[in-house]
């Protein structure tokens, strides 16, 4: 991550937040009528892109177990951003308390990206229950939401923000680059993540107004403080996204059809680790956008401290 920091302009943030509450109503959608629409997912397809499930370096699976393997990363992918949904939720609530008697467009749209993040929420839940209806018993996702969020929410503000952007920048890079190119890929399990990716694109905007606003309050002690916060935070999620990666390989090795061998096992636990990590940690802290927001925030010391910690996870 480079050293460099990169200035930072604001362009009118007042009409920044009008701007957010425009798009809001404007593309404002609804599960069942708009997304679900009365599909069934294609289990003769995808759910990921090859660029994130990793499967297509896994050359001893047959296409249809790669097929499998994608599947069932889809189904964490969907699981992981509900349950990372349930603290932006509570913390954009939060926030946006500060512009209860201030700037009126700033309190509606933070009030509806709570509302849009709940409903999400909702979205993903309805998904992992349509995914259990189709694939085989003996799927499990570890973390709980609540338990997850109580544990971030004690962060600072300035971290969990942090992490907040982190997450809603890699959104739309992953639709962008992978999702939305790749006609192969279940066309439900697409449209939900198209229809996601739209209302995140404005998350992500608000999200760097608020880090933003919250590092102007800041001490220097108390923004290096928050870095280890930060840095605590990419830690946990690693820890969450390592016992999911394993439970997950053993599901597919569990209901594949067939029995894998010891280098098979093994090579598919270092590569849905390595998926996981990339799709939650390394996109997101190599997106230039996020690099260039954080470099802004921080200095040179900070970034060299966040640095040595993502480098176990980056190689």
């Amino acid at each position: 991550m480079s050293a460099v920091a990169v200035a930072y302009a604001p362009s009118q943030p007042k009409n920044r937040y009008a701007k957010a509450v425009e798009v809001s109503k404007r593309i404002r959608w609804d599960i069942d009528r708009d997304v679900i629409r009365g599909r069934r997912f294609d289990f003769s397809k995808k759910f990921l892109p090859d660029g994130l499930s990793l499967v297509d370096r896994l050359g001893f699976l047959s296409a249809a177990e790669r097929r499998l393997l994608s599947q069932i990363q889809g189904r964490t992918y969907a699981n992981v951003f509900g349950l990372v949904e349930r603290f932006i939720a509570a913390k954009v609530i939060d926030v946006g308390r500060d512009h209860g008697l201030g700037d009126q467009d700033a309190l509606e749209a933070l009030v509806r990206f709570a509302d849009e993040e709940i409903k999400h929420q909702e979205l993903f839940r309805r998904l992992e229950r349509m995914a259990g209806e189709q694939m085989p018993d003996g799927y499990r996702f570890v973390p709980e939401p609540n338990a997850v969020a109580s544990v971030v929410l004690q962060k600072s503000t300035w971290a969990v923000l942090g992490l907040t952007c982190h997450i809603e920048l890699f959104v739309q890079q992953h639709y962008r680059q992978s999702i939305d190119p790749d006609a192969s890929l279940s066309e439900l399990w697409k449209d939900v993540f198209m229809y996601h990716w739209k209302e995140e694109s404005q998350h992500a905007i608000l999200d760097e107004l608020e880090w933003r606003r919250e590092d102007e309050k800041l001490t220097a002690v108390e923004r290096d403080a928050a870095v280890t916060d930060l840095i605590e935070l990419v830690a946990a999620v690693d820890g969450i996204l390592q016992a999911q990666a394993e439970v997950d390989s053993d599901y597919f090795a569990a209901v594949c059809g067939r029995t894998l061998d010891a280098d098979e096992l093994a090579s598919l636990h270092a590569v849905v680790l390595k998926a996981y990590r990339w799709q939650y940690i390394v996109s997101g802290v190599q997106d230039p956008r996020f690099q260039e927001i954080l470099c802004s925030l921080i200095d040179a010391s900070q970034v060299n401290r966040i640095g040595a910690a993502l480098e176990p996870i980056l190689h």
